[in-house]
Formats: C-alpha cells, sequence, structure tokens
C-alpha cells in the first residue's frame, strides 16, 4: 500500500491512524533520508495514544521510552548504531511482550536480521511531500495494512 502525504499535519495524522490499526502491539521499522519524517510520524502516533510531551528523535540516546495508560512504546534510532550487538544490551526482544509498540528508525543500521518486524514503513521525498509505503512482513502487519485501506 502506498499513501502521498503532502505535510508535516498529514504525517502526524497518520500515525495517528497507524496509533489506532496497532492491536496488541507491532515492531514496526522506519526507513526514509534524513528529514523524511519518520519522527513526525512517530508523533503523531504517540499523540494519539494520549502522550502530551516533547516528542524527540532518539538519534543521541538510541532509544525513547513512554508508558501510556500501562502500554510500553519504544522508539529507536539507529542512525549512529555502530555494532547491533547493541540491540541485544538494549533488551530489544523484550519489546515484543504485551502489547507494546516498537517503531525502529534506521533498521538498516543493525535491526534487520535480529528481529523481524510485523510492518515497514518506507518513506520517500515525492515533489512537495512524500511517498509512504507499507510492506507487510507479518500477519500481524498484514492486519494493520487492512485496517489503513479501510
Amino acid at each position: 500500500m502506498k499513501l502521498i502525504v503532502e505535510n508535516e499535519t498529514a504525517m502526524e495524522a497518520l500515525g495517528g491512524r497507524i496509533a489506532r490499526v496497532s492491536g496488541q502491539g507491532a515492531l514496526i521499522f522506519l526507513l526514509g533520508d534524513l528529514g523524511a519524517g519518520k519522527t513526525t510520524l512517530v508523533r503523531g502516533l504517540l499523540r494519539q495514544l494520549g502522550h502530551r510531551g516533547k516528542v524527540k528523535s532518539p538519534t543521541y540516546a538510541l532509544i525513547e521510552q513512554y508508558e501510556i495508560d500501562n502500554r510500553h512504546i519504544y522508539h529507536l534510532d539507529l542512525y549512529r548504531l555502530t555494532d547491533p550487538e547493541e540491540l541485544e544490551y538494549l533488551g530489544i526482544r523484550e519489546f515484543r511482550e504485551g502489547a507494546s509498540i516498537c517503531l525502529i528508525e534506521w533498521p538498516q543500521n543493525g535491526a534487520q536480521g535480529v528481529v523481524q518486524p510485523d510492518l515497514t514503513i518506507h518513506i520517500h521525498y515525492e515533489n512537495k511531500g512524500r511517498c509512504v509505503e507499507f510492506i507487510e512482513n507479518t500477519s500481524v502487519g498484514k492486519k494493520m495494512v487492512d485496517l489503513l485501506q479501510s
């Protein structure tokens, strides 16, 4: 599935839609160039779930954790990751427990091959907006895409 997103407000709204279809949790890879809108998408997802604070890119910390209504949301940015083994130290496999949502920016820098995402989201520049492509990798991801299309 592909969508055209025209601006930052629309990208946040798309993040909100993803939050509404995340059901019992999901592992989501976010791919796209610097400034493509990955963190903006995450901000929309978090706001939809009820987070009212600031949402920043975890580029330097590697991970930002949120707890909203007893639900865990993990936002990772692997842009600066030097060794995929660092993910094991962060406890990446535990992020899939329960109804947690784990969003990983720059997964190609270490997460691919370590964990299987339910959904991969590619964000590409297109004219003045963005093209957002959804690739379902598991039955959970397929269900999410099906709900997004309805």
